[in-house]
């Protein structure tokens, strides 16, 4: 059996759909899973043991040069990918007119949101079928799950299940302070209402330089690398990461003691690969988007409810503690 899940944006949301591979392929153990995923997240369904191929789109870019020859070239191209192989069942877990298209473009029958779920109603005509949910009364995570069962027909009836942690864990990354106690900070975000005081950041490193450990700054574009830079240069013992792809930031978060990040998609794949993490949340509810997947994890404030450095550094404590051994 050959399945195609669409989830193609953004970071964060692909990361919340990983639990819904894991549940197909628990059901079905020779299913083939392919993902079709922007090109600039293409690395993490790749993470999953489960997904046999991945399938990269650039609707972003696409959408920026849409009048350049080599624009349709690659888009010819990625219509071909979608098209190599005749699909049991194609996901579109997104809901958009843009995932719309791109599972119409595959070939087999589109399971997708109703026109009363789908984020926008427009996308449930290109669905053979419609699976209808409280769309806004539940984490990602669990919508995700939800279609996949309805899609499929299996029932969900064990925990959810990201499974990053064995591939993370043997692939080979240059470890920047191998023997130390290091936390992963991820303080960028792609919309400024996400963003975290500056000097919040700089009490909290001081707070855990104090303790001995080194925080690592990450960043993926030249913007949030000069950012990175002026908020390092406020704190104590700071070091601003070398640019880095999606996989080598998940197997440096599951290495680290400590990630500490905004409401990002790098936040939620270091829970997703199990690293004792705090999410700092400042314009979206946790319990709609809060991290799922470690076992060692929290998540901090809301709309319009930017934690207090007080509060972040208990909940450090709180998640060092979930995260030692037992003895």
């Amino acid at each position: 059996m050959r399945v195609l899940i669409v989830k193609t944006s953004s970071m964060g949301d692909v990361v919340h759909a990983l639990p819904m591979v894991s549940d197909i392929a628990r059901a079905f153990p020779r299913v083939r899973i392919d993902w079709a995923v922007e090109e600039a997240f293409a690395d993490i369904p790749r993470l999953h043991p489960a997904v046999t191929r991945v399938v990269p789109v650039a609707l972003r870019r696409w959408r920026q040069q849409l009048l350049t020859p080599a624009t349709w070239r690659q888009m010819l191209d990625a219509r071909r990918a979608l098209r190599q192989t005749r699909y049991h069942t194609i996901i579109d877990c997104q809901g958009l007119v843009k995932s719309a298209l791109v599972a119409w473009s595959a070939r087999g029958p589109v399971t997708g949101f109703s026109f009363a779920s789908a984020r926008e109603p427009m996308a449930a005509l290109f669905y053979r079928r419609k699976v209808t949910i409280d769309y806004w009364s539940m984490h990602a995570v669990d919508r995700n799950r939800r279609i996949g069962a309805a899609a499929l027909g299996y029932p969900l009836d064990s925990e959810e299940q990201f499974c990053l942690r064995l591939r993370v864990a043997q692939m080979g990354a240059e470890d920047p302070l191998a023997g130390s106690r290091t936390v992963l900070l991820l303080t960028n975000a792609s919309r400024s209402s996400k963003l975290w005081p500056d000097e919040h950041w700089s009490a909290l490193e001081h707070a855990l330089a104090r303790q001995g450990m080194v925080s690592l700054l990450a960043w993926g574009s030249l913007a949030e690398q000069q950012a990175s830079v002026q908020r390092a240069a406020r704190m104590q013992s700071a070091r601003v990461l070398p640019r880095s792809s999606v996989a080598q930031i998940a197997v440096l978060a599951a290495k680290a003691s400590l990630v500490v990040g905004l409401d990002t998609g790098l936040t939620h794949l270091a829970a997703a690969v199990g690293a004792p993490t705090v999410g700092i949340f400042c314009d979206h509810d946790p319990a709609d988007v809060g991290l799922r997947g470690s076992d060692h994890i929290l998540s901090l404030g809301g709309a319009s409810q930017v934690p207090a450095v007080a509060d972040v550094l208990a909940a450090v404590e709180r998640v060092q503690a979930l995260a030692a051994p037992a003895h």
